[in-house]
């Protein structure tokens, strides 16, 4: 027994002294410790910031659901915000920074971390929909009435957009859960972000004038802190882990933190000038909030620098030098929790400039005022209202590409000066279309709503398919050999998955392209873009995807699903034409009135008759939209004539190379076939003749006419 008892001693201290038991030993402890830090220093701010802020005290003129409420709302809000973001980043680790080795024990735990954060996740934002039903209503979740009242939160904007978050947390966790390949892991970080994109908007409106700009800073504001704030933390992590790898994880995790800053600042800049309007209102307890925040990243940025600058080289020097950098990330999660704590005691604080829902039923509706008359002349090239989201990303593609031309030509290659410019008109396209009179004018007319809808189909994605955007990408990123999916690997495995197969294909790409014209406009999702902008910008990316997948699949110049040849495509064109030119043709000859509701509402005393108004949209859809058809059609044609020439061509070579022998074999198939056929001619004259012998002959000696018989 006591010789037993000492096996099974020696046998657990052996398993508990091995490598990879000290090793997650180890990370279970840091584990617990990365997380409890985030989350303690993120509440911590948020306490000390609320209470300058005041969000703990009951708001006069309001109901109130009681301190649970009061203080239960920005508390699950730090655990939704903390949970996310490691989630988000656990994930992202996994499938698009660790490198791959024999073992994916690393990948497994990441993972398996992930499912607990996101569950963690789930759970807050639920919770958050509780206290903040409280906090709305006035009834005190320990009030029997709170249940009843507690069933109608789906009814208000806000939690439905918590509500929705939740529902893509509980998404990614379960991807996390399932996922077993660096595909899934990187599919469920992006619908954590998706998560964190929704939650954009359920944060200050902005004022009546900008909410837009307010939205769309906010959500890449959101979403750039949980990239960089969850990385840094699944890093620290699975530090012991890594090994070797350390290095490489710190460096791709640099670069993607740079990009993260990047958008941090850029976004918080567009939100405070929002919320700020003279150097006074700092003074005040929103002000002060802000400075802390802009400290704590101004710190951060410093930090993340001396990371780029020294720590990656000293790690690379020796992997096994990891403790400062082990110290130096602690600090910057801790700067970055205050900084997210510190986000949510602002987000609870009333901003110095009133957010309140403007009088003005143009400004309350668009976010925008009248701007007191049709676009004229020069006004259509002279308006100008930035959508930063959209211009941002304009300026991001054109910069990437120009920077991928140069890396070509730097290192000796050449790339067609056509495809660059393009590439360019295509996004200058975009920015007017969606920043420019189009833009503005869309949401107050029907008939300019149809020129940006034109524009957005057939007029940026059709040059841009020309660009060719992902050769040059697979030209000039670096393909990662250790299997994990970096920039280049992402893009060459979304143009060749099962998924864009189907969507690419022409026939659906075809129905996609004029079949959701009757969707959208026919059905309440017309008038949901119009008056919320959530729809307003899934409106705008789902028109632009779909015209450029239709211009791709017929006319582009990138790999991708295997494309059918010319005479379908153009048959396709011809067809996806028709159902085009119906779609304006049942627009300018219906009585009902698209939007009609919420044109009525605007009241726009220099638009007239709306009626007529969109019978003009109409005609834009029916007339102008079929040029940008037929200028894709004679691009089919002169596909199909040109790979008509390239195979003359290349037959012409094949001839010269073997001196004509698939025209020799050809026409000594034909003197085969010629000789074949005399052949068949002579034995078939020798079988007409022999019949007609044998019948002559049957006549000479048999019949009445010959001489023959009884006579």
């Amino acid at each position: 027994m006591a010789t037993s008892e000492r096996v099974r001693s020696s046998h657990a201290s052996a398993q508990a002294s091995s490598p990879t038991a000290a090793v997650a030993a180890a990370e279970g402890a840091l584990r617990t410790s990365v997380l409890a830090l985030a989350g303690v220093v993120a509440l911590v701010a948020m306490a000390v910031g609320g209470t300058v802020g005041g969000i703990f005290q009951p708001l006069v003129g309001f109901d109130d659901g009681g301190a649970l409420a009061r203080w239960g709302v920005p508390i699950s809000r730090v655990i939704l915000d903390v949970s996310a973001a490691a989630t988000i980043g656990l994930l992202l680790l996994a499938g698009t920074i660790v490198p791959e080795r024999v073992s994916t024990d690393r990948r497994r735990a990441a993972c398996r971390l992930a499912v607990v954060t996101g569950s963690v996740w789930v759970v807050a934002s639920l919770a958050a929909i509780v206290f903040g039903m409280s906090n709305v209503s006035g009834i005190a979740i320990t009030d029997p009435a709170y249940g009843g009242q507690l069933a109608s939160a789906l009814d208000f904007d806000y939690f439905r957009a918590v509500f929705v978050s939740a529902l893509l947390a509980l998404g990614a966790t379960l991807c996390a859960l399932a996922a077993r390949t660096t595909t899934g892991m990187t599919w469920g970080s992006v619908l954590g972000l998706v998560a964190v994109l929704v939650l954009a908007l359920t944060g200050h409106s902005g004022g009546a004038a900008a909410h837009d700009t307010a939205v769309n800073s906010l959500a890449v504001h959101m979403a750039a802190a949980s990239v960089w704030l969850g990385g840094l933390m699944a890093i620290v992590i699975l530090r012991r882990s890594l090994g070797v790898d350390l290095p490489i994880v710190v460096a791709r995790y640099s670069t993607l933190a740079l990009w993260a800053y990047g958008g941090i600042v850029v976004s918080g800049v567009l939100n405070a000038s929002l919320r700020i309007a003279a150097p006074a209102d700092l003074l005040t307890p929103y002000g002060l909030l802000l400075l802390a925040k802009v400290t704590a990243f101004v710190i951060l940025g410093f930090a993340g620098w001396r990371m780029r600058a020294a720590m990656i080289g000293r790690l690379q020097a020796d992997h096994r030098d990891s403790k400062a950098f082990a110290t130096l990330a602690a600090g910057e999660i801790a700067l970055m929790a205050l900084a997210a704590g510190v986000a949510v005691a602002m987000s609870r604080t009333a901003p110095p400039v009133s957010q309140q829902v403007s009088p003005d039923v143009v400004t309350s509706l668009t976010g925008y005022p009248d701007p007191g008359g049709p676009p004229t002349g020069w006004d259509w090239f002279t308006t100008f209202r930035p959508d930063w989201i959209f211009l941002f990303a304009s300026i991001l593609a054109i910069g990437l590409y120009t920077a991928g031309v140069v890396k070509l030509h730097r290192r000796g290659d050449t790339w067609p000066v056509h495809r660059t410019l393009l590439w360019m008109i295509g996004w200058i396209a975009f920015v007017w279309t969606t920043c420019g009179a189009p833009g503005v004018y869309g949401r107050l007319t029907f008939s300019a709503h149809m020129i940006m809808h034109m524009m957005l189909t057939m007029g940026g994605p059709v040059l841009m398919a020309f660009g060719a955007p992902l050769t040059l990408a697979a030209r000039t990123l670096t393909a990662r050999k250790d299997k994990t999916m970096g920039p280049r690997e992402i893009m060459l495995a979304t143009a060749h998955s099962r998924w864009m197969n189907f969507w690419a294909n022409p026939v659906v790409a075809g129905f996609n392209f004029a079949g959701s014209l009757y969707i959208f406009y026919f059905t309440r999702l017309f008038d949901l873009a119009l008056r919320t902008h959530a729809g307003h910008m899934i409106m705008v990316v789902h028109f632009m995807l779909a015209g450029y997948v239709f211009a791709w699949s017929l006319v582009g110049v990138d790999p991708g699903p295997r494309r059918w040849p010319p005479s379908l495509r153009l048959v396709l064109l011809f067809a996806t034409m028709s159902f085009h030119a119906f779609f304006g043709v049942v627009i300018t000859s219906s009585a009902t009135l698209l939007g009609g509701e919420y044109f009525r509402q605007l009241n726009l005393p220099w638009v007239g008759d709306l009626l007529a108004d969109q019978k003009a949209g109409g005609l834009i859809t029916w007339g102008i939209g079929e040029f940008p058809m037929l200028f894709l059609a004679l691009l089919v044609l002169a596909t199909w004539m040109q790979a008509d020439e390239h195979e003359a061509k290349r037959s012409d070579r094949q001839a010269l190379r073997d001196h004509d022998a698939e025209l020799e074999a050809y026409n000594a198939s034909l003197r085969q076939r010629g000789e074949a056929l005399r052949r068949a001619e002579e034995v078939e004259e020798a079988r007409y003749r022999a019949r007609h012998e044998h019948a002559h002959g049957r006549r000479g000696h048999g019949s009445p006419e010959s001489g023959g018989g009884l006579a």
